[in-house]
């Protein structure tokens, strides 16, 4: 399993400046950068995972390496390899393997048991799979994280409450200011972490939310679902001054928002604090903004605190969940090990049907049968042919458990039936 490698970083080896540097904003960055990487590179197979918590690259290659792997986000990204290095990971082989069934499980998730992981690296493998990036390895591998992914879920209560990014949001403004049912709350942006957390504050007793989306459709149909007010994307600066909280999470490329927006608004606000949460990667929100008195702005890693208290409180499931994840690992590695064996059963298969074939015909010669008869003849020498090679084909299959021991019996039988020129 030494093709499969795995180079990335994520909230907990990286922070948020260093993430936001290797963050694909959108689809179409993710398409671009596949294509590209599918017309004129040595990775055989390749899937990009890219979240506001972590950038993830999967990829196949006879020559895999983390040097191979650095290359490719340098050419993508644009970032040299030696400023992220100290923040990235490389995993190969099992690890790689252990470590997308771990993310898959939520276990490495900023909230432990948040259920959005799991569409998001459907939509990496989706979009690999239409840009052609994905091959018979990848694809099993990526099929059975999602079993994992959901049998971690049927099988522990990891993910009870549904707690995620944005619910973890919602609670650190409702700690900062106690009842949230007279706050008024403008959402910037239109995807699934802002409904989440539009949802979140209408179940805490917010009355007004107003919502901008750059695409005016979205944004008044997200509006719509939630009971909220659509508002013209063009407009939002103008409306900070009436706003107690506002949430962003866009696709931009760079900020929305600057200090001298928020510094505008604040000679309106007459001493009111303004909480901003930028649940962004990149950014929406310029860190300056930080700066100014009354403004209290949170990041996406700000969010760790309120998050680990949600994660102390499902350590005995998540405990259960590795016990799964490991049992997966074990049962995807024999199974990859078990392709060592198959081109070594294959021959045997063929050897001895030639062989069946040839004495067949040699006695059939000297036998006067009707064709009933040879037929018979026939189901019973194919039928002593797969009970003399049961035995061995679940012998062989059985030593995919160790590695060496595949290698060791698939060449003594080719050795002992003369299968070693075919």
């Amino acid at each position: 399993m030494r093709e499969i490698g795995l180079l990335g970083l994520n909230h907990k080896s990286a922070p948020l400046e260093i993430r936001e540097r290797l963050a694909f904003v959108n689809l179409e960055e993710l398409r671009k950068g596949l294509s590209l990487l599918k017309r004129d590179s040595v990775l055989k197979e390749v899937i990009i995972l890219s979240t506001c918590n972590r950038v993830e690259l999967y990829a196949v290659s006879p020559r895999i390496s983390d040097i191979l792997l650095f290359d490719v986000f340098e050419r993508l990204k644009g970032v040299p390899s030696d400023e992220i290095a100290p923040f990235c990971y490389f995993k190969v082989g099992q690890e790689a393997v252990r470590h997308l069934f771990i993310v898959a499980s939520s276990l490495d998730s900023m909230v432990i048991g948040e259920p959005q992981i799991l569409g998001q690296l459907k939509e990496a493998y989706e979009v690999a799979l239409e840009e052609g990036t994905v091959g018979f390895f990848l694809h099993r591998l990526f099929q059975r994280a999602f079993f994992v992914g959901k049998k971690v879920r049927r099988e522990t209560g990891i993910g009870d409450g549904a707690i995620s990014v944005s619910y973890v949001a919602v609670e650190l403004a409702r700690k900062i200011f106690g009842d949230l049912e007279n706050k008024r709350v403008i959402i910037v942006g239109a995807g699934e972490m802002c409904e989440l957390a539009a949802r979140h504050f209408r179940s805490h007793g917010v009355r007004e939310i107003m919502v901008a989306n750059r695409t005016w459709q979205r944004g008044l149909d997200l509006a719509s679902k939630i009971g909220g007010t659509p508002i013209p994307f063009e407009e939002i600066k103008e409306r900070f001054k009436e706003a107690d909280i506002i949430l962003s999470s866009t696709g931009a490329s760079r900020p929305l928002i600057f200090k001298e927006d928020v510094k505008k608004a604040l000679k309106y606000r007459k001493g009111k604090p303004l909480f901003i949460i930028d649940l962004a990667v990149p950014r929406d929100v310029e860190p300056e903004v930080n700066e100014l008195d009354g403004v209290f702005l949170y990041d996406i890693d700000d969010l760790k605190q309120v998050a680990q208290e949600h994660a102390n409180n499902r350590l005995n499931e998540a405990e259960r969940a590795k016990e799964l994840v490991e049992e997966e690992v074990e049962k995807f590695t024999k199974w990859y090990r078990s392709l060592e064996i198959v081109p070594t059963i294959k021959d045997l298969r063929e050897w001895a049907e030639a062989l069946r074939k040839s004495e067949m015909e040699r006695v059939l010669r000297g036998l006067s049968l009707d064709e009933r008869e040879k037929q018979k003849v026939e189901l019973l020498s194919k039928r002593l042919m797969n009970k003399f090679l049961h035995p061995l084909v679940v012998f062989l299959k059985a030593q995919a458990r160790d590695e060496n021991s595949v290698k060791e019996y698939s060449e003594l039988i080719r050795c002992i039936f003369g299968l070693e020129d075919q």
